[in-house]
């Protein structure tokens, strides 16, 4: 029985294509055994159980950005977080490490290298966390999702999309989509969703304007994230959800979206054909710009700055495209032209790969 340990975590961007590689690889090998390494914290906790596989746990290690007595902590407890991960190499066999970034992929990483155990990245962001740009000198074996991703050794496999995303039929399965969540089937439907963890201003945007939407004949599904504090509506056709286990069904039954550009929602907008606006997260390092790119140069999607997305935004652009039906049919055909539905195929055979070459030989010790 082979054993591989998935690394990664923190979002649904991150877990989603991780889950989506382990389904694909035990379906081909049956006997094949993956166990997460993961924090207590990240939405992994929650979802990598809830999938059937072994979460294994490390401290959440977010990376200094200043000095403070955290920074001076900070090397004595990512030591320990690699030495615990190592115990775990050699404890499980394990004979890959495939890390997808997050707090627990650097740990992995290092202790993958320690231990002599193959290693295979998978880098979802058109601009690289550190971890992966330090994994990618690590192993020859890197996974990009966007063509316009520069990390060394890589090679475009696509997002992994899970597999209710993959074979996703949005016109069979409208209808169930549409009695999941208890919308109107006369009505066409805006999705809105900032990520697992919801979207502040986003949020702030369509629940103030929620009453203009639907009075242009639209009903909002409005998956607002765990954290917010934006509760259920009265007004008819507005529904909120704090979060949302079936976005299949809700993509199903969903004309048009609003939401943040995070990589996994660019790839499973693009692979199911939904047009949208995208609004990057204004934080980081942009990377959610550079990840809608593809998709809005091919004109299946419209992208506005976070801080332009306001009520009067919202009234003179969104509410303009979505009064017309010819251009949202046109943008769906342009959003489905830039997706792929074959990620997590793609990466599963990067990984064997990976367990098929000579083995390499630990630095500090062998196994």
């Amino acid at each position: 029985m082979s054993t591989y340990l998935f690394a990664g975590g923190g979002t649904a961007g991150h877990v989603n294509p991780l889950l989506a590689v382990a389904d694909r690889l035990t379906e081909r090998d049956p006997d094949a055994r993956v166990l997460v390494l993961g924090t207590a914290e990240g939405l992994e906790a929650r979802l990598v159980p809830m999938r059937g596989y072994e979460l294994l746990t490390i401290p959440r290690l977010p990376f200094p950005r200043k000095l403070n007595g955290a920074a001076l902590r900070f090397p004595g407890r990512f030591l320990a977080a690699v030495r615990r991960t190592e115990q775990l190499i050699r404890e499980h066999d394990v004979e890959v490490v495939l890390g997808v970034g997050g707090y627990a992929a650097a740990p992995a990483y290092i202790a993958a290298k320690r231990t002599g155990t193959p290693i295979v990245v998978h880098e979802q962001n058109a601009k690289p966390g550190l971890a992966n740009r330090l994994a990618a000198f690590l192993t020859k074996h890197v996974g990009l999702t966007f063509s316009n991703t520069r990390l060394r050794h890589g090679r475009v496999v696509g997002m992994p999309l899970r597999r209710e995303i993959e074979t996703l039929d949005r016109r069979v399965s409208r209808a169930e989509g549409l009695a999941e969540f208890g919308l109107d089937p006369d009505r066409p439907v805006l999705l809105v969703t900032g990520g697992s963890s919801g979207a502040r201003s986003i949020n702030r945007t369509v629940n103030r304007a929620a009453a203009t939407i639907v009075g242009a004949g639209w009903q909002v599904l409005h998956v607002v994230g765990g954290k917010s504090d934006i509760g259920p509506s009265d007004l008819d056709g507005y529904h909120v959800l704090p979060y949302c286990d079936r976005m299949d069904l809700a993509y199903a039954a969903s004309d048009f979206v609003v939401s943040r550009s995070g990589a996994g929602m660019v790839c499973e907008l693009t692979a199911v054909g939904l047009p949208s606006v995208l609004v990057p997260y204004p934080v980081g390092n942009g990377e959610q710009r550079h990840n809608a790119k593809d998709v809005v140069d091919a004109g299946g999607a419209v992208l506005v700055a976070d801080g332009e997305f306001d009520e009067q935004w919202l009234t003179f652009h969104l509410l303009g495209i979505l009064q017309d039906r010819a251009r949202i049919a046109d943008m769906a055909v342009r959003a489905g032209s830039v997706g792929h539905r074959d990620g997590a195929d793609r990466m599963t055979e990067l990984v064997r790969d990976a367990a098929a070459a000579p083995s390499t030989t630990s630095t500090t010790e062998e196994r």
